[in-house]
């Protein structure tokens, strides 16, 4: 999850606190001294806030409802460097002058808050704590710092890009969360690491599973695992809500081969999972829908898994229909705050909620195509009513590149009518493999499903301008270099295309 120069996750993501000072309503203690926090939830809904942007922490947690908040991110300023900063921005230290008051209204609420180390930008800059600094008690002493000056109970530490081949960095990072915990039991304190990583939809790759068999090594307790369920980038089109629990199967089979003492029940308590409401930065073959989050309500209900989240509060909105990876809106529709709405009720132990009055049911037929540049395409928009009675749902597509013309006629029906989709290509249409979205929405209940189109004997050309060391290019930009097309993920400057691995910043688009 991204800092505050991108979005990006990245992810592509996660938490920050602040400071508290007496006039703040924060208790400031020693790093000496015993003071006890008061611990989360055992269930607990905390999605990701943006800290780099000025919003209100407690004005948007108050708006949308939430208690419980993820601050995204801490890390140093500069490479080298052992102080850590709010966004690594020396003028935002861990002090009280930043966010205290909001930490104090939100606590005066009930809830509270989780500080993130890391994310994508620290991650790809060095500047992510402990890849950052080289000596273990100074980075134990950030992670201490942290925790006195807000009096938080638990610190997460959002690990992916470079962090996760840094095998210095993951193991003085272990061994200062192990140095932390021991001064925490010493001086009569509770806290709690989580560990927020990439994943594939089977499970952590090799290399986030290396992060923990290296704690397990250093003896350092990881309390939570926390997977990112989004942003693949595997070029294959996604149902998020199945994903994810494919996802959190594999993990727990993996936490049972680190834990073998370990019961169902605590291997499940031990699991969090993070989506991205809406399209994720890869696109819409990569869609959380409204609909997938119920989904994934229930199932975390079901396996008591201990945290949900998601990337970011900002987005929770359908500001943006059809925009992918934006920092501040879905792009899928939505109501404001209906992906907190639905989770909100994990933190008080989870409760299945009702089921709209009317629902319907959405598929294509068939769901995928390849046609020739020039030629067209159609499938069949089948609606069925699976609640209440009959509605009328309103239907849109997106996600047509250029060169391709979709559509949907009629642009409504009533559930349990169908309609068609149209799809028409011209010859300057690029060869390649796109995923069009057809969208259906009766009032509060919104299905979609994806129609995948392959072009063949287009235009192969490279169009887009050569890379540039020394350029900055932004998330959708794109470029040519050495044969192939390439498109950013978010901003980025002297990375060279090819070179940045999957969970990289460049998606290559396939030779031109």
């Amino acid at each position: 999850m991204t800092g505050p120069v991108r979005r990006p996750v990245l992810r592509t993501l996660l938490t920050g606190v602040v400071t508290a000072v007496a006039s703040a309503g924060l208790a400031l203690t020693g790093a000496g001294t015993a003071h006890a926090a008061t611990p989360l939830p055992a269930h607990v809904f905390a999605p990701y806030f943006e800290a780099w942007n000025g919003d209100s922490l407690s004005g948007l947690a108050s708006q949308s409802g939430n208690k419980y908040l993820t601050m995204a991110f801490i890390q140093a300023a500069t490479k080298g460097s052992c102080t850590p900063y709010w966004n690594g921005d020396s003028g935002m230290p861990i002090s009280s002058a930043n966010f205290g008051s909001d930490i104090s209204a939100l606590r005066a609420s009930g809830g509270d808050v989780i500080p993130s180390f890391g994310g994508y930008t620290a991650d790809n800059t060095g500047t992510e704590i402990a890849d950052s600094c080289t000596d273990v008690n100074s980075i134990a002493a950030a992670y201490e710092k942290v925790i006195t000056t807000y009096d938080i109970s638990r610190i997460d530490l959002d690990t992916e890009d470079n962090s996760l081949t840094n095998s210095a960095g993951i193991d003085r990072r272990n061994k200062a969360v192990k140095a932390v915990e021991d001064w925490a039991a010493a001086n009569g304190r509770s806290i709690q690491f989580s560990y927020t990583l990439p994943t594939t939809t089977t499970g952590l790759a090799a290399s986030g599973l290396k992060v923990l068999q290296n704690a397990v090594s250093n003896n350092a307790r990881i309390d939570v695992v926390n997977l990112m369920t989004f942003d693949y980038y595997d070029g294959a089109t996604h149902n998020m809500a199945t994903d994810t629990q494919t996802a959190a199967q594999g993990l727990h089979d993996q936490l049972k081969t680190l834990y073998p003492a370990k019961t169902d029940a605590q291997l499940w308590g031990s699991i969090g999972v993070t989506e991205m409401p809406g399209i994720d930065d890869y696109g819409a073959a990569e869609t959380f829908t409204t609909a997938n989050a119920t989904t994934v309500y229930n199932w975390a209900v079901s396996k008591g898994i201990n945290t949900l989240s998601f990337w970011a509060l900002q987005r929770d909105n359908g500001g943006c229909p059809g925009t992918g990876g934006s920092d501040t809106c879905s792009g899928t529709t939505q109501s404001t705050w209906q992906f907190s709405h639905t989770f909100e009720p994990f933190t008080s132990g989870g409760t299945t909620p009702p089921p709209p009055t009317n629902d319907f049911s959405l598929s294509l037929t068939p769901s995928s195509a390849s046609v020739a540049a020039g030629s067209s395409s159609s499938a069949s928009v089948k609606t069925a009513v699976t609640a209440g009675s009959a509605q009328s749902v309103a239907l849109a597509v997106s996600g047509a590149p250029a060169g391709v013309t979709a559509s949907v006629s009629p642009g409504s029906v009533t559930a349990g009518g169908s309609a068609t989709l149209s799809v028409s290509t011209t010859a300057a249409a690029a060869s390649g493999t796109y995923t069009l979205t057809v969208t259906g929405t009766e009032g509060s209940a919104v299905h979609s499903a994806t129609y995948s189109l392959t072009v063949t004997g287009g235009t192969t050309t490279c169009t887009a301008a050569q890379w540039s060391s020394s350029a900055v290019y932004v998330g959708g930009n794109t470029v040519s270099w050495k044969g192939h097309t390439w498109k950013a993920k978010w901003w980025t400057t002297g990375e060279e295309p090819g070179t940045t691995g999957e969970w990289g910043v460049w998606q290559d688009l396939g030779a031109c």
